[in-house]
């Protein structure tokens, strides 16, 4: 009986130490929130890497989903304003080609020039919104659905459930410790604790096995995360700066049109050429005078001059039968000028009397303009 006694002292210390040597090795802290095992150093310091990763990739997961929504929206948003700017341009161009105002087309121009600009610039805010669909949107979509995510995040679970697994199997080394201390050398519970122990040590070394794994591709998805992400933001930045400088260019020149039109409202009208009045009428000796003389008159009344053309620069019409109707543009042979502002000459087959003032010389006219005289 001593000799049993001093065998069952010996086993109970022997397990005792196999006990502390277990909890040792598997510690508290564990993924996923379980505080009951515990671990040695460096399947604690992978468990919490992956506790890290898991957060970060699932926070960048989110950041992404909230960044394809927003410009999901925006380009909702930003195509309906394409389409009432367009409807904006047609209207200012219907306007500009059929006003019948009749003091002027200067808005017409000016609705024209807007209407042009106006559809350049929905024009760029349409690339704008697709370079955000295509560069922005899609992409980040693609990586939040994407079966890298899925893949590590799947691999990180399996070693939490693997790690709570081996949690229970420490418990249950220890309930068989127990049994053993309190079996009195019972064969059958000795092989149990070692078969028990031997799972232990399978699940711990398949456990250290699987939390490298998921580590290493968590960390490969995180990478690939931040990169993507920020690409993304600078990628759509550089197609809003574009955007905007290009449309500056376009209200630039917008601009300067409309205050060109703008000056041409607030100028002073232009000044319009009123003819001289036109002096009286011709005496009686100046109507019955022999239109082919030549000789000055003794009382001075008209003087010689040569044959010439002159052009009528204002309309003038007629009051008596002696005066000669003259259109502006018309040219006249003039054969004689009197002393009052007066001058006899014929245009278009007729002769007569008309005011010299009216009458511009020219000393060289086209032969079809000669002809017309006659």
């Amino acid at each position: 009986m001593e000799a049993i006694r001093k065998q069952a002292t010996k086993l109970r210390e022997q397990v005792a130490r196999q006990q502390q040597a277990v909890f040792k090795q598997f510690g508290g802290g564990g993924y996923g929130g379980s505080d009951n095992m515990v671990t040695d150093e460096a399947e604690l310091m992978l468990h919490q890497k992956l506790e890290r990763l898991y957060i970060s990739t699932r926070a960048a997961k989110h950041f992404q989903r909230d960044i394809v929504r927003g410009v999901e929206g925006y380009i909702v948003t930003g195509s309906k304003q394409v389409e009432i700017g367009t409807k904006l341009s047609e209207d200012s161009r219907k306007y500009g080609i059929e006003n019948t105002c009749t003091s002027g087309s200067t808005l017409s121009r000016a609705a024209v020039n807007f209407s042009r600009a106006r559809l350049h610039m929905e024009k760029e805010r349409g690339n704008l919104l697709k370079s955000f669909g295509t560069q922005v949107a899609e992409p980040l979509r693609a990586m939040v659905m994407g079966a890298p995510l899925e893949d590590a995040r799947h691999l990180a679970q399996r070693y939490d459930r693997m790690r709570q697994e081996a949690e229970a199997q420490v418990i249950e080394v220890s309930k068989r410790q127990a049994k053993v201390m309190d079996g009195n050398g019972n064969p059958d519970l000795f092989s149990r604790l070692e078969a028990a122990e031997t799972k232990l040590q399978d699940l711990k070394s398949n456990m250290a096995v699987l939390g490298k794994e998921a580590a290493s591709a968590m960390a490969a998805v995180e990478a690939q995360q931040q990169n993507m992400t920020l690409q993304r933001l600078i990628s759509m930045i550089e197609s809003e700066r574009a955007y905007h400088q290009k449309v500056i260019q376009i209200l630039d020149h917008l601009e300067g049109e409309m205050a060109s039109e703008r000056q041409r409202i607030e100028a002073p009208p232009p000044t319009v050429e009123t003819p001289p009045p036109p002096p009286p009428p011709p005496t009686y000796e100046e109507v019955n005078f022999n239109s082919t003389s030549t000789s000055p008159m003794q009382n001075g009344s008209s003087y010689e001059v040569d044959y010439f053309l002159g052009e009528v620069m204002f309309t003038y019409n007629a009051v008596s039968d002696v005066e000669l109707n003259l259109s502006s543009g018309d040219y006249v042979v003039i054969r004689k000028v009197s002393n009052n502002g007066w001058a006899e000459g014929e245009c278009k087959g007729k002769a007569g009397w008309f005011p010299f003032e009216y009458i511009e010389r020219r000393e060289r006219v086209l032969a079809s303009k000669v002809t017309q005289v006659f």
